[in-house]
């Protein structure tokens, strides 16, 4: 097999300068966030900390994740999906409550489908069978444990990101499973949007309602409602708990719609569901740029839209460690491993003489 564990691209020179570009688009997509935020403060007043916060902990984990992938390309993505694993079973804000997506049950969801996704990546990236083997192990393990805390969501999605990841090994054009994956989550941001304008069939409406509960469709059709009110500047981050009736109505509401999109949509605006689609956008061009084995990538890209999944029916991005995990995975599996002592990169990617196809 001809150049073993390597991630050659068309050309170094080529690569460097297209990998540039899609970092500069990144910080330039992220610093439009973070500006965003505050010109919608400025106009309607609110708190754009919340925003903020989360533009520093995804540029923040991207970076950590770019260095570590490159340094330990095995080694950092096993010791991430540990840390993610151990943090959503020990943090105590996020501890799982029933099978609900309500408050910090969506982070903790996030958190165990990064982590059964950085466990797959590390699996791809082992140089042994053994390895491989005892990293899938723990992806299937960490979906076990999401079962036993009682989450279906997240047990689904970590069983999802692992077949996917399998799945990979016959995937030889990365562009064409990436755009499934970007397919998917515009259908799961469809059907949310569907079922707040109450557009579908009554029979379907009434069967998902019946799942997502009747109080987040409500909080959904009262962001739609104050995105409609102002649909270019929204109402101010962080303002949703103030002016949605459905929570003036709840005392035990926390004051979020509990779906990225439509919080975007309520609070800055369609601009700011723009910006928010142009950073997924983002990852998935990183991704597919990325100098790592197909199977890395699809993998990565896998969990990553299972989290988008989960922030459209819950509030996982609203808590800083996913976003920072989300980062730090896209950035390990976007990074360059360094070449060892015998001339290979490091890390193999378990695609032994498998160069990233690009269409």
């Amino acid at each position: 097999m001809g150049s073993t564990g390597t991630a050659a691209t068309a050309g170094p020179a080529g690569g460097r300068e297209r990998r540039g570009a899609s970092d500069a688009a990144g910080v330039a997509l992220l610093g439009a966030c973070a500006a965003w935020a505050l010109i919608t403060a400025g106009v309607h007043g609110g708190t754009p900390e919340g925003m903020l916060l989360a533009v520093l902990a995804m540029a923040a984990g991207y970076a950590g994740g770019r260095i570590c992938g490159a340094l330990l390309p095995v080694a950092a993505p096993c010791a991430g999906a540990l840390a993610g694993l151990t943090l959503a079973v020990t943090a105590p804000r996020l501890t799982l409550g029933p099978a609900s997506l309500i408050g910090h049950a969506g982070a903790t969801a996030g958190l165990l489908i990064l982590s059964a996704g950085a466990a797959c990546c590390a699996a791809w990236a082992a140089r042994t069978p053994a390895s491989r083997v005892a990293l899938r192990a723990l992806a299937a393990g960490i979906a076990a444990v999401s079962a036993a805390l009682g989450s279906p969501a997240a047990f689904a999605g970590c069983a999802l990101v692992l077949l996917c990841s399998l799945a990979a090994a016959r995937v030889r054009r990365r562009a064409l499973g990436l755009t499934g994956l970007a397919a998917v989550t515009a259908l799961m941001t469809g059907v949310s949007l569907a079922v707040a304008e109450d557009v579908l069939p009554d029979g379907l409406t009434a069967s998902l309602e019946g799942r997502l509960g009747r109080r987040r469709v409500l909080l959904w059709r009262d962001a739609l409602g104050l995105a409609a009110r102002e649909p270019v500047l929204g109402v101010g981050p962080g303002r949703f708990g103030e002016v949605s009736p459905a929570v003036a109505r709840n005392l035990l509401a926390d004051g979020k719609p509990h779906s990225a999109p439509l919080q975007q949509a309520s609070e800055q605006g369609l601009v700011g569901v723009a910006l928010l689609a142009a950073v997924f956008c983002w990852l998935l061009y990183a991704l597919w740029r990325s100098p790592r084995s197909t199977q890395v990538v699809l993998s990565a890209g896998a969990a990553l839209t299972a989290l988008t999944a989960v922030a459209t029916v819950g509030n996982a991005l609203s808590v800083t460690s996913v976003t920072a995990a989300a980062g730090l995975l896209a950035g390990i599996a976007t990074a360059r491993p360094l070449p060892d002592g015998s001339g290979h990169s490091g890390g193999s990617d378990g695609a032994v003489g498998v160069r990233p196809t690009f269409p």
